[in-house]
C-alpha cells in the first residue's frame, strides 16, 4: 500500500513538472505556450499588405466558433519602455534564438525596437535608436502658440509611424527622431531583424527641398522641416523603395505634405515630392494608415486641408474665394485636399492621376478635410476607396481618379454617411460577398456590400449599438479569415468608448453578420487591453491578436 501511495505521489509530481514545462514566463511579464505554433504567417507592413485593406486571409486557428468569452481572451503582455502608436509586425518562422520562431517587433515613442517571441513572449533583443548624445523629443518641443498644450502624444515623440519589413533581406525600416539643443532630427534606419544591428549605411538623415514659393519658403525653395513634420503614416516598401510620408504636428504652420523615397539597399534618396510647394499644408494623415501601392510601384494616398491647383496659399486666410482669382484647381502645382496617384518617373514622382472634390474650398475652410480616413485599394481590382470629414466615401478608379470639375464629382460613386471619418476601414471577401467595413466616431459599425462588376457600394448591415467610438476618433478595423471558408471571417475593432464608461475596447464580430458580436474585452476585467493608442492598428496572425497600447505594453490575445 505504501509503495502504491509513493508511486501515486511520484506520478503527480511528474504531471505537475510536465505542465510547468509547457509554460514559459516571458520578459514581458506574461505567459504563453511553449508548444511550437503550426502557423507561421508574417505581417510585414501596416494593415497586412500594400493594398492597406486590412485582411489576413490565412488565419486557420481563430474562427467564429472559438472566439468567445470562454475560449478566447488575454494571454500575456509584452512590456516595453514607452507608448506604442505603431502596429506590431510579425515575421513567421525566423531563425533566431537558436531555432526558428514567430517573432513580433514592437516600436515605441522612446525610439526603442523590441523583438519578442510572438507565441510565448520570450525576449530576443531590444535596441534604442536615439542618436548618440541626443534625446528622444517630447511634447514640450511640439508646443507652440499655435498648439498649446500639444495633445498629439503623451510624452516622447520618437518612432510614431509603423515600420516595414523586407522579408528577403530580413531588414526592418523605420523613422526615429532625436532632439538636441534647439534642433530636431529625423533618421531613416535599416536594421537586421535577427540582431537589431544597423545595416550598412544606416541611419541616414531625412532631408530635402523643392523649388517653390510656398509657406515657409526661403529664396523660392521649400525645405523639409524635421520639427513640424509629423511622420505618423506607416512606411511603404515597394519595388525596392522605402517611402516615408509626412503631415504636421497639430497643424503647426508652416508645413507641407511630403513623400520621400529611399533606395532600400543603398538608403540613397531616390524620389521627393511636396504636394503644396507653392501653397501651404496638404498633410498626409489617413489616421496612421500607410499609403497604398500596386505591383508597378505606384503610390496611392490622400492629402488633407491645403492649397489646390495654382490657388494663392493665402486664400483661406484672407477669405478670397480662389475661383475669383483666375485660379485653375486642376493645375498640378498644388494638390491639397486630393486623392493622388504618384508614379516613379526618372528622379521624381509624377502625379499620374488625381481627384479633388468640387467643393474643396468649403471643405478646407470648414476643416472637413479629405484625407483623415485610411484609404485602401480594393484587392484584385482597379478601385481605390477614400473618405473625408464631410461624411462622404469616394470610390475611385485608381488609374483615372476623376480630376477636378466645378460641375460635380466625376468619380465612380459618392456614398454619403454623414459622419466625420476619422478611422481605418477594412475589407473582406467571403465565398458569396465582398464587404467594406466602416466605424467612424459618433456612429455605428457599418458593413457595405461591394459589387465589383458594377463598381458599387450598397448599404449593408448596421450594428444596433450606441456604445461605439466617440469624440473625434473612430474605430480601427481589421479582418481575419481562413480564405473564404464559412465561419472563419472575423471583423476586429479597436476603439475607445466614452459611452461604455471610458474604456479601451477590442471587439470581434462575425464578418458575414456584423450584428453578431462574438466577444469584446469589456466582458471580463482580465481582458482589458490597457490605454487606447489612437490611430493604431491591431495585428491578427497565427492564432493571436496583438494590441498596441499607451500602457507601455502590447497585449496579446488568443485561445486560452
Amino acid at each position: 500500500m505504501k509503495n502504491g501511495v509513493k508511486a501515486l505521489i511520484l506520478f503527480v509530481i511528474l504531471i505537475i513538472s510536465c505542465k510547468k514545462k509547457e509554460v514559459t514566463i516571458p520578459a514581458g511579464g506574461g505567459s504563453g505556450s511553449s508548444v511550437p505554433n503550426w502557423q507561421h504567417v508574417s505581417v510585414l507592413t501596416q494593415h497586412n499588405d500594400n493594398t492597406r485593406a486590412g485582411l489576413n486571409s490565412h488565419e486557420a486557428a481563430l474562427n467564429t466558433s472559438n472566439v468567445n468569452g470562454i475560449q478566447f481572451g488575454r494571454l500575456f503582455d509584452l512590456l516595453v519602455d514607452d507608448d506604442v502608436f505603431t502596429q506590431p509586425l510579425i515575421y513567421g518562422n525566423l531563425n533566431i534564438g537558436g531555432g526558428t520562431h514567430n517573432v513580433v517587433f514592437i516600436s515605441t515613442t522612446n525610439n526603442t525596437i523590441y523583438a519578442y517571441d510572438a507565441d510565448n513572449g520570450s525576449f530576443y533583443w531590444k535596441v534604442n535608436y536615439t542618436q548618440p548624445g541626443m534625446n528622444p523629443p517630447n511634447t514640450s518641443q511640439m508646443t507652440s502658440s499655435w498648439c498649446n498644450p500639444y495633445w498629439g502624444f503623451n510624452n516622447h515623440v520618437g518612432i510614431t509611424g509603423t515600420p516595414v519589413i523586407d522579408s528577403a533581406t530580413k531588414t526592418i525600416y523605420f523613422v526615429a527622431k532625436s532632439y538636441q539643443g534647439n534642433k530636431f532630427y529625423q533618421y531613416l534606419h535599416a536594421v537586421d531583424i535577427t540582431s537589431g544591428n544597423e545595416k550598412s549605411g544606416s541611419p541616414v538623415l531625412i532631408a530635402g527641398s523643392v523649388p517653390g514659393n510656398g509657406d515657409g519658403s526661403v529664396n523660392n525653395v521649400v525645405s523639409f522641416d524635421p520639427l513640424r513634420g509629423n511622420q505618423r503614416q506607416a512606411l511603404t516598401l515597394t519595388n525596392g523603395t522605402v517611402y516615408i510620408t509626412y503631415a504636421s504636428h497639430c497643424d503647426w504652420n508652416p508645413y507641407h505634405g511630403w513623400v520621400f523615397g529611399y533606395d532600400a539597399h543603398s538608403l540613397q534618396l531616390q524620389y521627393l515630392y511636396n504636394d503644396t510647394p507653392a501653397g501651404e499644408a496638404g498633410g498626409i494623415w489617413e489616421s496612421g494608415q500607410g499609403p497604398a501601392a500596386d505591383a508597378q510601384g505606384n503610390l496611392y494616398l490622400v492629402s488633407g486641408n491645403g492649397t489646390v491647383g495654382n490657388d494663392p496659399f493665402s486664400a483661406s486666410i484672407n477669405g478670397t474665394v480662389p475661383g475669383t482669382m483666375n485660379s485653375d484647381p486642376a493645375n498640378l502645382l498644388n494638390r491639397g485636399e486630393s486623392a493622388i496617384k504618384l508614379s516613379p518617373a526618372g528622379s521624381g514622382l509624377q502625379v499620374s492621376s488625381f481627384f479633388t472634390p468640387y467643393d474643396y474650398y468649403n471643405m478646407d475652410l470648414n476643416d472637413l478635410d479629405y484625407g483623415v480616413m485610411g484609404a485602401f485599394l480594393i484587392p484584385n481590382s482597379n478601385y481605390f476607396l477614400t473618405g473625408a470629414k464631410n461624411g462622404n466615401l469616394y470610390l475611385l478608379n485608381k488609374d483615372n481618379m476623376g480630376g477636378y470639375s466645378s460641375l460635380g464629382n466625376q468619380v465612380l460613386q459618392v456614398v454619403p454617411l454623414n459622419v466625420s471619418l476619422h478611422c481605418q476601414p477594412a475589407y473582406y471577401k467571403s465565398a458569396t460577398n465582398e464587404y467594406v467595413y466602416i466605424w467612424s466616431e459618433d456612429d455605428q459599425l457599418r458593413s457595405l456590400k461591394f459589387n465589383r462588376n458594377s463598381a458599387n457600394l450598397s448599404p449593408g448591415q448596421v450594428l444596433p449599438s450606441t456604445s461605439g467610438p466617440l469624440n473625434d476618433v473612430g474605430a480601427f478595423l481589421s479582418v481575419s479569415s481562413n480564405g473564404t471558408t464559412a465561419g472563419t471571417g472575423i471583423l476586429w475593432a479597436y476603439y475607445y468608448s466614452t459611452a461604455a464608461g471610458n474604456q479601451t475596447i477590442l471587439a470581434a464580430f462575425d464578418a458575414s453578420n456584423i450584428t453578431k458580436e462574438l466577444w469584446n474585452s469589456a466582458q471580463n476585467s482580465n481582458d482589458n487591453p490597457g490605454n487606447f493608442a489612437k490611430y493604431s492598428t491591431v495585428t491578427i496572425a497565427n492564432g493571436h491578436v496583438y494590441v498596441p497600447t499607451l500602457s507601455k505594453m502590447v497585449s496579446v490575445y488568443g485561445l486560452k
